[in-house]
C-alpha cells in the first residue's frame, strides 16, 4: 500500500510539471498560429467600398487634339485612349456651353498643341482640375454644335458651324517654339506643295488577284492616274508618280523618289486582300507598330517580307524626333483622309470603314514626309472586284482621296522636313 501511495504521489507530481512545460507552449504556438493566419491573405469577400476595376478607375488621356475647319463647318477631334463620358451644361453666369470629361487628363503631346494655339476660338479648352477636362463653346460666335464619340480608336468629335479660321500656321511657329525642330528650319521657298502618288506594285508583281482575275497592279494605277489629274487642277500643287504605266519598281525606289524630290505627301494606293471572301471595306495605314496580326499581314504582303522580320525595329525608328514629327502628321492625314473617304463613298455604296492602323510599311518608314498608305477595297470580295472593275467607282475612290488631301493641305499644317 505504501509502495501504491507513493508511486500515485509522485505520477501526479510529474503529471503536473508536465503540464506547466508544455501548456505556455502550446499557448504560444497557439498564438503564433492565428498572428500567421492574419498575415495570410483572406480568401473570404471583402467588403470593398471602391466600385469597379482599377482599370475603369484609371483617368482617360487625350492624346492628341485635332482642328479640321471649312467656311462650312469647323470639326474639334479629341483621340482618346479610351472613352469616357461627356457632360454638357448651360451655366447661368455666362452665354457658354460647356462640355465636360470628368475623369480625363491631358497629354504632353496635347497640352503642348494647346499651348502652341493650334486650336481656333471660339474653342476655349482647359484642365479645370487634375481629372477634368472642359471645352467652353461661346453661344454668341457659334450657329449650331453636335458632339458625337466615335470608334476604332475612341475619339470625341464636337462641330461648330459655320466654320472658323484657323490660326495662322506661321504665326504659330514663330510665337511658341515649344517644340524646337531637330535641325535649324530652312525657310519655305517652294511657292507650292509636291504630293507623290504611288500606285502599289506593278510590272513582274501583280499584287492581290480577285476571283475574276482582277489584278492589284492595274486598278491601283487606274485611281492613282485618276487622282493625278484631279490634284493637278488644284492650284499651288505639283503632282509626280513613282509609276505611270504597268512597270516594277522596287519599294525602296519608290521611297527614295518622294525623298530626291522633296515631296510634302505621300500616298501610296493599295487594294486589300483577306482569306475570308465576306471581308470588305477600307483601311488606312500610318507607320508604326502593327497592333494586331491582321496588320502586320497585310504589311508583310506589301513589303513582300517574311512575316515573322516584318516589324522588327520599328521602335527603334521612332525614338527620333523628326520620325515622330511625321508620325503626327501621318496620323492627322490618314484620319482625315479616310473620314473623307467614308463620307464621299457612303452615299453611294456600303462601305465598311475599319479605321485608320498602323503597320511597318516599307514605304511608309523610309519616306521622309507624310506619308499614309490607302487600302481602297477587298479584291478578294466579289461585289468589291466588281466595283473595282467599274470606272465610275475607280473616280469615286479618286475624289475622295482628294478630298482628304485637300482636308490636309487646307488645315495649313508644317511638313516634317
Amino acid at each position: 500500500m505504501r509502495l501504491r501511495s507513493f508511486l500515485s504521489t509522485h505520477i501526479l507530481l510529474l503529471s503536473g510539471l508536465f503540464c506547466a512545460l508544455i501548456l505556455p507552449l502550446v499557448s504560444l504556438s497557439t498564438d503564433c498560429a492565428f498572428a500567421a493566419a492574419s498575415d495570410k491573405p483572406s480568401h473570404r469577400p471583402k467588403n470593398n467600398k471602391t466600385k469597379g476595376t482599377p482599370a475603369s478607375l484609371m483617368p482617360a488621356t487625350v492624346q492628341n487634339i485635332r482642328v479640321f475647319s471649312t467656311p462650312a463647318r469647323t470639326r474639334l477631334v479629341f483621340d482618346l485612349d479610351r472613352h469616357t463620358k461627356v457632360i454638357e451644361h448651360r451655366p447661368s453666369s455666362s452665354n457658354d456651353i460647356l462640355l465636360s470629361l470628368p475623369n480625363a487628363t491631358m497629354s504632353q503631346s496635347a497640352r503642348s498643341r494647346l499651348e502652341r494655339g493650334v486650336v481656333p476660338a471660339p474653342f476655349v479648352i482647359t484642365q479645370d482640375d487634375a481629372r477634368t477636362i472642359t471645352v467652353a463653346l461661346p453661344t454668341e460666335t457659334i450657329g449650331r454644335y453636335k458632339h458625337f464619340a466615335l470608334e476604332n480608336p475612341p475619339r470625341l468629335v464636337v462641330d461648330v458651324t459655320p466654320g472658323i479660321t484657323a490660326p495662322d500656321a506661321q504665326s504659330i511657329t514663330n510665337a511658341a517654339p515649344a517644340e524646337p525642330p531637330a535641325q535649324p528650319a530652312m525657310p519655305q521657298a517652294k511657292p507650292y506643295k509636291t504630293i507623290v502618288l504611288d500606285a502599289g506594285h506593278g510590272g513582274k508583281d501583280p499584287g492581290a488577284r480577285g476571283l475574276r482575275g482582277t489584278e492589284e497592279k492595274d486598278i491601283t494605277l487606274k485611281v492613282a492616274l485618276t487622282l493625278r489629274d484631279l490634284l493637278s487642277k488644284q492650284p499651288g500643287v505639283r503632282v509626280l508618280m513613282t509609276r505611270d504605266q504597268d512597270v516594277f519598281v522596287e519599294l525602296e525606289e519608290r521611297a527614295k523618289f518622294a525623298n530626291s524630290h522633296e515631296a510634302d505627301l505621300f500616298v501610296s494606293i493599295h487594294v486589300n486582300s483577306h482569306p475570308s471572301r465576306a471581308v470588305k471595306g477600307i483601311e488606312i495605314y500610318h507607320f508604326g507598330q502593327a497592333k494586331d496580326q491582321r496588320a502586320l499581314e497585310v504589311a508583310a504582303r506589301e513589303n513582300g517580307t517574311p512575316l515573322n522580320s516584318t516589324g522588327v525595329g520599328w521602335e527603334y525608328l521612332v525614338a527620333d524626333l523628326l520620325t515622330t514629327k511625321k508620325i503626327e502628321e501621318s496620323l492627322e492625314l490618314a484620319w482625315t483622309t479616310k473620314e473623307s473617304m467614308v463620307a464621299r463613298m457612303n452615299g453611294h455604296y456600303e462601305v465598311n470603314d475599319h479605321g485608320v492602323k498602323t503597320a511597318p510599311f516599307y514605304v511608309l518608314r523610309y519616306t521622309s514626309m507624310p506619308s499614309i498608305l490607302a487600302e481602297i477595297a477587298y479584291i478578294s470580295n466579289p461585289s468589291e472586284e466588281t466595283l473595282l472593275r467599274k470606272s465610275t467607282f475607280v473616280r469615286d475612290v479618286a475624289e475622295s482621296l482628294l478630298n482628304g488631301v485637300k482636308s490636309f493641305l487646307a488645315s495649313g499644317k508644317p511638313t516634317a522636313r
